[in-house]
């Protein structure tokens, strides 16, 4: 018998509500007040809250918002009433991640469509157990607070938790979200995620959109037909129609040229996408997800970067928090990676993380995020004949920087493999900085110059810590 939860001040409308649900066999429990919902909530864990917007003290909006805070309410699918039809109530309860709107009165069939409709895709976006199948990384200090996620995926600081939580609630709707991140946060990752819990049948298709040149990328995205120009030997399906069902997540969206934002935002509009060389459109049921590490919204405002596209991808936003601020995450993140390079190069005793690296890995900025400190442990693996990776299996860069409980290791204390891999880094360095300089800036043309793809260029730029130069233009 499922539970659900009723919050709602009018005592005949909460009364009229639970004698419904109970001659639907449904478990009812009603709550006179903001306050009282969230007590219930929290205890009860009921499958189903319905919730009125205007209550006096913490009103629906409020309960919604502190609930879906907390990754064991975050999950619960919420149902707003409000006697008020304002079309501002709508937009505001949706864009919060709401599953659903009546607006009072609500017929009794409008009622019950709607909870049975909550219910059947909360109990479709549940985990399948998986036998023998790695167990997803997360706090053991707070069990009650573990989200669950992918396996591999390590969600142990609370900021982490609570973007998760947010995450499954908002992977249930359809509206497009927009991640938002520093370079090698994981927003992929993310975008994984929503994907996984939305209980699309669909694929999961992403593209990076720094990767490919203009007339690459339209063809990429939106498929061409046989003869549309020279080479085009036969038809290819785009990537719209490739995730066809399921999600399509741009990487890097922040990086679309002007035509195609166009291009983009038709689709966006109409739900219907057209081949290179086609005359006929042809319909798409496409989730989208799309990620920057740039001021994507500033630049709206600039110009450099359509504003109503902005708006259409913008439905929510979802921003990952860089690793610095996620203090909880760095050990276990650590021994993922340590645990993967090991595998990989096909070590079979697996060193751990000695307390004094941990405290040097502490005090590093890493403002390439977890992209930098997976290179760093591999790095560290390689290094490390014993049983612990030390701060000598460290770069130069994070033993350099002195704090108060770890001593520093200098240059001439390494070991002549990691002095080599430090002078091997300051040449790449330089020569990706020669590069642009004698580009002026031009991504494409350095990265043609120094024989790598654009995408591995903008990974080294933040690897080495380098500014990415804008568009020219700009």
């Amino acid at each position: 018998m499922s539970k659900v939860l009723v919050i709602e001040d009018d005592e005949a409308i909460r009364s009229n509500v639970l004698d419904l649900l109970e001659a639907e066999g449904y478990d009812g429990i009603g709550a006179p007040t903001g306050e009282a919902g969230l007590e219930l909530a929290v205890q009860q864990l009921p499958a189903l809250i319905i919730c009125d917007v205007g209550m006096p003290g913490i009103d629906g909006f409020e309960v919604f918002e502190i609930l879906s805070a907390q990754p064991t309410t975050a999950v619960i699918p919420f149902i707003f009433l409000s006697a008020r039809a304002e079309r501002q109530d709508v937009r505001r309860g949706m864009a919060l991640g709401a599953d659903d709107y009546l607006t009072k009165p609500f017929t009794r069939k409008e009622l019950l469509e709607s909870i049975e409709v909550r219910l059947r895709r909360s109990r479709a976006s549940e985990p399948l157990a998986v036998p023998d199948a790695p167990v997803a990384q997360s706090s053991s200090a707070n069990p009650a607070a573990n989200v669950d996620a992918q396996p591999g995926v390590v969600i142990a600081d609370p900021a982490m938790q609570a973007l998760f939580a947010q995450v499954q609630r908002v992977a249930r709707g359809q509206i497009s979200v927009l991640i938002l991140g520093e370079t090698g946060v994981g927003k992929e990752v993310l975008a994984e995620e929503v994907h996984r819990r939305s209980g699309r049948g669909g694929r999961f298709v992403a593209l990076n959109c720094a990767a490919l040149t203009e007339s690459l990328l339209e063809s990429e995205l939106f498929g061409y037909e046989k003869g549309a120009f020279t080479g085009a030997m036969r038809a290819k399906e785009g990537l719209f129609e490739a995730a066809d069902g399921g999600t399509l997540f741009l990487d890097e969206v922040g990086e679309l040229p002007p035509s195609t934002q166009v291009k983009l935002l038709r689709v966006l509009e109409n739900r219907k996408v057209q081949r290179v060389g086609a005359t006929t459109a042809r319909d798409v049921d496409v989730r989208f997800v799309s990620a920057t590490n740039r001021e994507v919204e500033d630049e709206s405002g600039l110009g450099d970067f359509r504003q109503d596209l902005f708006f259409r991808l913008n439905g929510i936003s979802l921003t990952v928090p860089p690793l610095r601020e996620r203090a909880l995450d760095l050990a276990p993140l650590a021994a993922h990676f340590i645990a993967g390079a090991c595998l990989s190069v096909e070590r079979n005793s697996v060193p751990r993380l000695s307390d004094d690296a941990l405290a040097v890995l502490k005090r590093y900025a890493w403002p390439g995020n977890i992209r930098e400190l997976r290179n760093v442990i591999e790095r560290a693996v390689l290094l490390c004949d014993g049983d612990a990776i030390q701060p000598a299996h460290l770069p130069p860069k994070l033993t350099a920087m002195r704090g108060p409980s770890t001593t520093t290791t200098t240059t001439t204390d390494l070991d002549p493999r990691a002095r080599l891999l430090q002078q091997m880094e300051q040449i790449e360095r330089d020569r990706v900085i020669e590069a642009l300089t004698s580009c002026a800036g031009n991504q494409t043309q350095a990265a043609e110059l120094l024989g790598i793809s654009r995408r591995t260029l903008v990974t080294r730029l933040g690897q080495y810590e380098l500014p990415r130069p804008r568009k020219r233009g700009t």
